[in-house]
C-alpha cells in the first residue's frame, strides 16, 4: 500500500522551514489581478451610483466636463496626425539628408535648421532623438539645437491647430511662428557662441537600431500616442479645473497683472507638458488671460517642459539640460513678450 505524505500546514515549523515562514504558494490565492480590480471598481460604482450621479449633475462638474471634452475632441485629430507624420520622418528620412542640406558655416546653418522645422512636422518627443541623430552624424550642435526647438513649434500641423483654436485671432498663428523661430535661432547662435563641447554628451546609438522600418514606425507611433495622449488628457483636465473650479478672483489677479500673467502661463506650460499639436486648444480655453500671456504658453511649452527636460538630459547629458533648459525658458518668454507687444 502506497503511503502518501501530507504537506505540513502553511506557516508551520518544519526541518525545511525552521522559521515557519509562509511560502510563495500561500500568497497565490490572495494576489489581486486586473480583472478583479476592475470588477471591484465596477461594483463600487454601482453601489455609489446615486452619489456619483448627484456629483456629476452639479453645475461645477457640468462646466468641467464640457471644457474637458471640448479640448480633447478638438485636439485629438491634430495630435494623431502629427504623431503619424513625425514617426514617418524620424524613421524614413535618413539623418544624412539634413547634414547634406545644411550649410557648412554654423552661423548660416542655424537659421536654415530653424526654418526646416516649418516644413518637417514633428512633436517634441520626436525632435529630441532626431536632433541627437543630427549631432551624431556631424551636424553642428548649434544647428541641431535650433531644429530641436523650432520643429515642434512652427510645423504645419501645429500652426493649423493654432488657427483652428483661435479663429477670432488669426494673428496668433503669425505671432507663434515668429516668436518660436526667433527663440530657436537665437538659442542656436548663443550655443555656437558660448557653448562648450564638454557640456554636450554625444548620443551613443541611433533610435530604433536593429528594427525594420515598419516595426520602428509603429513603435514610434505607439510611444508618441501613449505619451502625448496622456499629457493631452492631463492638460485638458488642468484647463477644465482652472476654468470651473479655480476662484475667479485668483485668475483675475494673475490675468490683470501683465508680467504675472505671462510668468504664470509660462510655468504652467512647463508643468503640464502638453504635446505641441494640442496645446493651442488648452491655451484658447484660458480666456481670462491676454493673448500675449497665452502666446508665452504656446512658445515655452514646445521648447522646454518636464518631459522635454528628462529627454534632453537622457540624450545629451544632465549637465547640458541644466544649462540649456533655464536659458531656453528665459529666451522663450522674452521672445513671446516682444512678439506679442509688436503683433498682438
Amino acid at each position: 500500500m502506497a503511503i502518501v505524505e501530507e504537506a505540513p500546514p502553511t506557516g508551520e515549523r518544519t526541518p525545511e522551514n525552521p522559521e515557519g515562514e509562509r511560502t510563495p504558494e500561500s500568497h497565490e490565492g490572495k494576489r489581486l489581478t486586473s480583472p478583479l480590480v476592475l470588477t471591484l471598481l465596477l461594483l463600487l460604482m454601482v453601489l455609489l451610483q446615486s452619489p456619483i450621479r448627484r456629483a456629476l449633475s452639479a453645475p461645477v462638474m457640468q462646466s468641467w466636463t464640457t471644457v474637458f471634452v471640448a479640448v480633447v475632441v478638438q485636439a485629438l485629430p491634430f495630435l494623431v496626425l502629427g504623431v503619424l507624420l513625425s514617426a514617418a520622418i524620424a524613421v524614413y528620412v535618413p539623418p544624412s539628408f539634413f547634414a547634406r542640406a545644411l550649410p557648412s558655416r554654423p552661423a548660416l546653418a542655424v537659421p536654415v535648421a530653424g526654418m526646416a522645422g516649418a516644413v518637417l512636422p514633428g512633436c517634441e518627443c520626436a525632435s529630441v532623438p532626431v536632433a541627437g541623430a543630427l549631432v551624431r552624424r556631424g551636424v553642428t550642435p548649434a544647428a541641431a539645437l535650433a531644429f530641436l526647438l523650432s520643429a515642434p513649434a512652427i510645423n504645419p500641423i501645429v500652426l493649423t491647430a493654432t488657427a483652428v483654436a483661435f479663429p477670432r485671432d488669426p494673428e496668433m498663428v503669425l505671432a507663434r511662428f515668429v516668436a518660436s523661430l526667433v527663440a530657436a535661432c537665437t538659442m542656436g547662435w548663443l550655443w555656437q557662441r558660448l557653448g562648450r563641447t564638454d557640456w554636450l554628451r554625444l548620443p551613443a546609438h541611433a533610435p530604433h537600431e536593429g528594427e525594420t522600418r515598419g516595426a520602428a514606425f509603429w513603435d514610434s507611433v505607439r510611444h508618441d500616442v501613449t505619451h502625448a495622449g496622456g499629457f493631452l488628457v492631463v492638460g485638458a483636465m488642468a484647463a477644465a479645473t482652472l476654468k470651473a473650479v479655480a476662484p475667479q478672483s485668483w485668475l483675475r489677479t494673475a490675468a490683470d497683472n501683465p508680467a504675472l500673467a505671462v510668468l504664470t502661463l509660462a510655468v504652467l506650460a512647463v508643468v503640464l507638458s502638453i504635446c505641441s499639436e494640442a496645446d493651442a486648444f488648452v491655451a484658447a480655453s484660458l480666456t481670462q488671460f491676454s493673448l500675449t500671456a497665452r502666446l508665452a504658453f504656446l512658445v515655452v511649452g514646445p521648447m522646454i517642459d518636464l518631459k522635454l527636460f528628462a529627454m534632453q538630459a537622457g540624450t545629451f547629458g544632465r549637465g547640458f539640460a541644466l544649462r540649456f533648459a533655464p536659458a531656453t525658458f528665459a529666451l522663450a518668454i522674452a521672445s513671446a513678450v516682444l512678439t506679442g507687444w509688436v503683433l498682438l
